[in-house]
């Protein structure tokens, strides 16, 4: 009988980074998550106005309907795109209805990016 280890720190950390990297080697993850980080920015305008949002953006996330209107790609892509990115720790989402609405989630990317320079 083999006895459980918890992994090393430092191979957790790098699984972590890894999962981190493969989440933002996708060009179009990326540029959602650098939107994110000024919502009302790059997902408001005239034609989709900040009124018509049924949870604030800032507090609550964006929803998913106005991610796929900004990135012109299929719902089911963006739902998988935002799905990695939570998967990895860069984003929150939060149901408000039938809807997924996705904020960053600042304090978990702060807290890979100090990983990140005590591991390299």
């Amino acid at each position: 009988m083999t006895a459980h280890t918890e992994p090393e720190p430092e191979l957790e950390h790098a699984e972590q980074l890894l999962d981190v990297f493969k989440a933002l080697a996708n060009p179009v993850r990326l540029q959602v998550l650098r939107w994110l980080r000024e919502p009302v920015r790059h997902f408001f305008d005239e034609q989709s106005p900040l009124e018509r949002a049924i949870a604030d953006p800032v507090e609550v996330g964006v929803c998913v309907t106005h991610i796929q209107k900004k990135t012109g790609l299929a719902q089911s892509t963006v739902s998988a795109y935002m799905a990695e990115l939570q998967r990895a720790g860069l984003v929150r989402a939060t149901r408000v209805g039938k809807w997924t609405h996705y904020k960053r989630d600042e304090a978990r990317i702060a807290e890979l990016v100090g990983t990140l320079g005590r591991s390299l």
